[in-house]
């Protein structure tokens, strides 16, 4: 049995999927206004806040999805399920551009990926009985494991963590312990996690590197990325990944602390007390998260617990905010569009993630160099946006905005259709 639905909390989704779907494809990445770009390393953006609202969202969604705390093997098989799934989505985007066969090459090739990738996406949310979602969900999973280790040069150094990745191992973490546990042992774990990971990274010995440190490839997380994962790592550094193996487990504490704020909006009290209790732990995980941040620094692509802290703390007066305003005011003429973003995000993460890597797939004629090709995406921002503009962070930010009304205008036609896509 499910719960109704918490409208402020679509709202909340929906708006992180919009900002995602902006910062991560602007025209150039090249010209984009600071609050769009991550942080260099320490210290922490808009942009920076956007993947832990992936993850506090998700949590505290968890008591909404099972109100009732029933726990057997079916439940169980379930949970595997919608977390292989999220898993194998994001998985999938690391093998679209590899992916090779019959020698084909060209418009043939982008043809055949698509094929292959319509069929992954209809395997992975389609809408199936549980055994046959079961059969699928391993065989994909499986499949794409042995093709990263077969020796296959085209896969050899697919990169297997991710953004996707890591929301299906913490939805697993998260869901086990919400239905196992009660809300003052899953308290317990989190701030041992957040302790333990502390510790690890500020105090153990780093092999290779000498004294333990929170420095870019030569942390501990990083030297354990390289040890397990060695040549399936993020592009960009080859040797450790954001989405990595030792940061993963901090991101279940963030996880765990939007399942608590998910039981505090179940809570039988009136909706004014639940948002002054929010509210106050929201402002009290942001301070402790700024202390912390003294001696072990505010980082994303560490995810360290001052990180998780304090943007759990944002995310939690995030969510106040929106539910004092829908849930108690019931001031909800405006939130349509937002919810219209909210309730299909893994098909919007999916192909918002497939339809760059097409466009920059398709070659035309350069129209300003005659002997030069130019791909669909170059093109329509060189030639259609940049023009327009004499700014060319204006530019960019125009380009990202053109994408969100493209999806926009699709996810109206599932909304007027009541299409709903879920893992």
């Amino acid at each position: 049995m499910t719960k109704e639905r918490l409208i402020s909390l679509d709202v909340f989704r929906g708006f992180t999927i919009l900002l995602m779907t902006i910062v991560n494809n602007p025209g150039s990445w090249g010209s984009i206004y600071p609050p769009l770009e991550h942080a260099e390393w320490n210290g922490c953006t808009p942009t920076d806040l956007v993947f832990p609202f992936f993850i506090f969202i998700m949590g505290a969604a968890i008591p909404f999805a099972n109100p009732t705390k029933h726990f057997d093997f079916t439940v169980l098989n379930k949970i595997i399920v919608r977390s292989l799934r999220i898993f194998c989505l994001g998985l999938f985007l690391n093998y679209f551009n590899r992916i090779e066969l019959f020698g084909l090459e060209g418009i043939s090739l982008l043809i055949l990926r698509l094929i292959i990738t319509f069929g992954v996406a209809y395997a992975l949310l389609g809408n199936f009985s549980l055994k046959i979602k079961t059969y699928l969900v391993f065989g994909i999973f499986l499949t794409l494991l042995f093709l990263a280790y077969s020796q296959i040069e085209a896969f050899q150094d697919v990169r297997i963590p991710g953004v996707l990745q890591r929301l299906g191992i913490v939805y697993f973490f998260t869901s086990i312990l919400y239905l196992k546990t009660s809300q003052k042992t899953q308290l317990l774990v989190a701030a041992s996690i957040l302790l333990i990971y502390w510790l690890l990274m500020a105090f153990v010995p780093v092999p290779g590197f000498g004294a333990a440190n929170f420095e870019k490839g030569t942390n501990l997380a990083a030297w354990l990325d390289n040890l397990i994962l060695h040549g399936h790592l993020w592009t960009y550094s080859k040797t450790w990944d954001p989405e990595g193996i030792l940061s993963t487990l901090p991101a279940i504490a963030t996880g765990i602390c939007g399942m608590g704020i998910g039981q505090i909006l179940n809570f039988k009290i009136p909706k004014i007390e639940i948002a002054k209790k929010i509210g106050i732990i929201g402002i009290a995980l942001i301070i402790t998260g700024l202390i912390w941040n003294s001696i072990f620094p505010i980082n994303k692509s560490l995810w360290t617990s001052s990180y998780v802290l304090y943007t759990a703390g944002i995310s939690t007066l995030c969510l106040t905010l929106l539910y004092y305003i829908i849930d108690i005011s019931n001031y909800k003429k405006w939130t349509t569009f937002f919810l219209i973003w909210g309730v299909n995000p893994m098909i919007v993460f999916f192909f918002s993630g497939i339809i760059p890597r097409v466009l920059s797939s398709i070659k035309i004629q350069n129209p300003a160099i005659a002997s030069e090709q130019i791909n669909l995406q170059e093109f329509y921002y060189n030639f259609c946006i940049l023009p327009f503009f004499n700014n060319p962070l204006d530019a960019s930010l125009a380009y990202a905005l053109s994408y969100a009304i493209f999806w926009s205008l699709i996810l109206w036609f599932f909304h007027k259709n009541k299409l709903i896509f879920k893992v």
